[in-house]
C-alpha cells in the first residue's frame, strides 16, 4: 500500500510528492522543488531510496542537491535532460530572474527509460517517456497511480512553448499513452489538484479522449 504525501514547493508551487510503502522508514520522492524546508522536516528521520524527476524544469529540481546531500540518495532523470541539471540556462532558471535564483545541481546518477520498471520501497515503478512540454519528460506508474509532471493536469495540459516543447509530442504522449491507461488510475500532476484519467478523457479540454 503506498502512502502519497504532496507538498507544493516554490514560487510556482510545484507539488512534490513524497511515497512510503510498507516497509517503515522509507521513501522515495518525487520532483523536490525549491524552498523545500517543509519537505526536509517530513523526511528527517527517513532513509530516501531515491530522487526521481519527471523533467528537469527549474521548479521541478531546486531542491534536488539540498536533499540528496542530506540523504545520500541518488537522482533519476530521462538522459535527454541529463544536462538541464546542471545548467541554468537549458533548466529554465535564467529565464525567470523574478521567480528563481539560478539553479544548477550536481549530474544525476541514473538515467531513466522508455519502458524501464524501478525496483523502490518494495513497488513497481514502471517508466513511461512522455515528450511535448520537455524533450525528456517521463511519468512514473506504480499500481493506480500516475505522477504525470507537468504533462496533464486536471483539466489542462503542460505548456509547449518552453525551449525544446513540442504541442505534436503532448498530444501524443497523452492520448497515447497516459489515455490508454484504466479509468481509476490517478492522476498525480505536477501542479494543482489531482485527478484520474477517466475524467480527463472525458472532461480534458485541451487533450479529449478520443
Amino acid at each position: 500500500m503506498l502512502k502519497i504525501d504532496s507538498f507544493a514547493l516554490g514560487a510556482l508551487q510545484t507539488n512534490a510528492y513524497l511515497l512510503q510503502g510498507e516497509e517503515e522508514g522509507k521513501a522515495v520522492i518525487i520532483d523536490p522543488g525549491a524552498n523545500p524546508a517543509a519537505l526536509i522536516r517530513r523526511i528527517e528521520h527517513l532513509e530516501i531510496e531515491a530522487i526521481l524527476l519527471t523533467h528537469a524544469h527549474f521548479d521541478h529540481i531546486g531542491g534536488v542537491d539540498q536533499i540528496r546531500k542530506l540523504k545520500g540518495c541518488p537522482v533519476y532523470i530521462h538522459p535527454l535532460e541529463a544536462d538541464w541539471l546542471t545548467s541554468p540556462k537549458l533548466n529554465g532558471s535564467l529565464m525567470w530572474p523574478d521567480v528563481t535564483e539560478p539553479i544548477a545541481t550536481e549530474a544525476a546518477e541514473f538515467d531513466l527509460g522508455h519502458g524501464q520498471t524501478l525496483t523502490l520501497l518494495g513497488e513497481t515503478f514502471k517508466v513511461y517517456h512522455t515528450p511535448g512540454h520537455s524533450p525528456g519528460s517521463v511519468s512514473f506508474l506504480c499500481g493506480k497511480h500516475l505522477f504525470s509532471g507537468d504533462v496533464l493536469f486536471r483539466e489542462g495540459v503542460g505548456r509547449t512553448d518552453l525551449p525544446g516543447g513540442r504541442e505534436r509530442d503532448l498530444i501524443d504522449s497523452i492520448r497515447g499513452t497516459l489515455y490508454r491507461f484504466e479509468d481509476d488510475v490517478k492522476v498525480y500532476p505536477g501542479h494543482g489538484p489531482r485527478t484520474t484519467i477517466g475524467y480527463e478523457r472525458e472532461h480534458n479540454p485541451y487533450v479529449p479522449g478520443i
